[in-house]
């Protein structure tokens, strides 16, 4: 006999009848997201290769590549597989990688997609090559240089023009550009300082294309940038492709930093959760905790009631493994025993982590579940 948990929802489900905790997608707003950044990248005339570490989601990255993009990002190897399966013919690994699985995952991927990966150090140029090479495919490299976040990268351009030569001395391997990506100022609360922090790190950028121009070496793409730095990143003249991810969610983290251009972005992940218990006055227990949310960005930024909830606003103080803690706003103390078996949406504060413990999303409109989508990348990190 065959034994499982029934689905969570079904297509034509009503929200209130989504078994929970789920991961749930307003498809309104994603919709409307993709195409804002679709539509914003080919005005200013860059390519757009969304980040999949973000939703790691082969219908969305299909959804994504429809609308315009170039292809994905994936930050390890084996999150790339189910892209490639799904038919995404253009894969940038965006990170750095070692070791002999590896190496056979990325030539396995060559064999099968237009791979692109990063580089920082020759002994990584000298396995790809000889691996690609002995495997019969041709790999696109791009050098990462350090644009001011001092992780991976490059710190000069010596280091560089020494990478580009052993590109160039391997026959299974193509110099396509550089990786520029500065993760830590994404998140930059006031929109002015971000700016000006996307300017340095551009500039830096610029630098190493201007060192490759001297040698006569021309550098194709530079790809980098983030849901943060986008518009900026897109206007500095310097980056040729974008790499948002977390446009299309729109977590807590993400909502409550400053937006001060043209940039608009509408919440569109939650999780779905029901209060289970409500025994204390002010306070009400829900289902979803530490192994349903990431609260590396902090507990969930809102608690939207799905119907009729309470008539008090509450917020989530706390998250133990399977229990999340609502409390009463405004002092309210009364008796909130009838909340037990209401429902509530929670905006997570970091999207990547959060999808990453879920087996699907449940995508709805209105009040109806019209699709299910599954997480097919999860817990792919090698």
């Amino acid at each position: 006999m065959t034994l499982a948990p029934p689905p969570a929802a079904r297509a034509g489900d009503s929200l209130a009848s989504v078994a929970t905790p789920s991961l749930m997608i307003d498809l309104d707003a994603f919709d409307a997201n993709l195409a804002a950044m679709s539509a914003f990248a080919a005005r200013h005339g860059v390519a757009l290769r969304p980040h999949a570490k973000a939703h790691k989601c082969s219908e969305i990255a299909k959804r994504q590549v429809g609308a315009g993009a170039v292809g994905v990002c994936c930050q390890k190897l084996s999150e790339a597989y189910p892209f490639a399966a799904a038919g995404i013919a253009s894969i940038h690994v965006s990170n750095e990688f070692v070791g002999a699985d590896k190496l056979a995952m990325a030539v396995e991927l060559a064999s099968h997609v237009h791979l692109s990966v990063c580089v920082d150090a020759l002994p990584q140029v000298q396995a790809l090559g000889d691996a690609a090479a002995r495997a019969g495919v041709t790999i696109d490299v791009l050098p990462e240089v350090d644009a001011g976040q001092h992780r991976c990268g490059v710190t000069s351009e010596d280091a560089l023009l020494a990478l580009v030569d052993g590109i160039a001395a391997q026959s299974a391997l193509r110099f396509a550009g550089l990786q520029a990506y500065h993760g830590g100022i994404q998140h930059v609360a006031d929109w002015i300082a971000r700016k000006a922090e996307a300017s340095r790190a551009a500039d830096i950028a610029a630098r190493y294309v201007r060192a490759l121009d001297v040698r006569g070496v021309r550098c194709g793409i530079v790809t980098g940038g983030g849901t943060g730095t986008v518009e900026f990143d897109a206007a500095s003249g310097v980056f040729t492709e974008l790499q948002p991810g977390s446009y299309l969610f729109m977590d807590g983290d993400y909502g409550g930093i400053g937006w001060g251009g043209e940039m608009r972005w509408r919440h569109s992940l939650f999780v779905l959760s029901t209060v289970m218990s409500a025994t204390r006055p002010g306070m009400a227990v829900c289902d979803v905790g530490l192994k349903g949310l990431a609260v590396d960005s902090g507990l969930p930024r809102s608690v939207n009631w799905l119907g009729a909830g309470a008539k008090a606003t509450f917020s989530y103080i706390s998250a133990n493994d399977e229990h999340g803690m609502l409390q009463a706003q405004h002092d309210a103390e009364g008796d909130f025993a009838d909340l037990v078996g209401k429902r509530v949406l929670l905006l997570p504060g970091h999207c990547d982590p959060t999808v990453n413990l879920y087996d699907e999303y449940v995508c709805y409109r209105g009040e109806r579940v019209t699709d299910i989508w599954p997480i097919d990348a999860r817990g792919l990190s090698r």
